[in-house]
């Protein structure tokens, strides 16, 4: 008897644990398995259009042939792996399925790295600053993070070279991701991952 005293709670706590309805407690919220609404794929189409706009801004990369520098993505998300279309070739192998919670949440860290990353531009980013948070709130909410507002510290200082190079690349990085975001908001939004 004593020993089923034991057993109990900690079967109580596995199932408890175990039990679908646990997930709504976590941090981030379910992900439906229903297609991207309308309005996410808009806000994100208006972002890439900013982002070849700001591109497009010589006054930013005043001195740099930003066309012709590198890209810099960031490399700490697997957004083009995890978000490739089922049925997918495109790394070698065919991808059986399409994660959508995994795909959303690597979305989501990628927009919150190049949101502190612009939040700390001069100003003439602002518009784009703006549409990505836009995009964030209205489709990515749990990627907000609370002391975002802390980050928006834009600056009218006159930047370095350095500085400007880094923003060219990373912006053309941004730009790239940006691509992939609408090709994977585009595909959700017509439902085709749930077949």
């Amino acid at each position: 008897m004593p020993l089923t005293k034991l057993y109990v709670p900690a079967a109580l706590l596995l199932l408890v644990l175990s039990c679908p309805l646990w997930h709504v407690g976590q941090s981030l919220p379910m992900m439906g398995k229903g297609p991207m609404t309308d309005s996410c794929v808009s806000h994100a189409r208006t972002l890439l259009e900013n982002i070849t706009d700001a591109l497009a801004q010589k006054d930013l990369f005043s001195a740099i042939d930003c066309p012709m520098q590198s890209v810099e993505l960031n490399m700490a998300t697997d957004t083009p792996s995890v978000c490739a279309p089922k049925g997918s070739t495109c790394t070698g192998t065919t991808k059986a399925e399409f994660d959508q919670k995994s795909c959303m949440e690597n979305i989501g860290e990628d927009l919150l790295y190049y949101y502190t990353f612009l939040a700390a531009q001069p100003k003439g980013l602002l518009g784009l600053t703006v549409q990505l948070r836009t995009l964030m709130e209205n489709c990515f909410p749990w990627s907000l993070s609370t002391d975002l507002a802390s980050k928006q510290a834009h600056t009218d200082s006159p930047s370095t070279y350095d500085e400007r190079l880094r923003l060219c690349k990373e912006l053309k990085g941004f730009h790239v991701r940006t691509i992939t975001i609408n090709r994977v908001l585009g595909y959700m939004n017509s439902g085709e991952h749930t077949k």
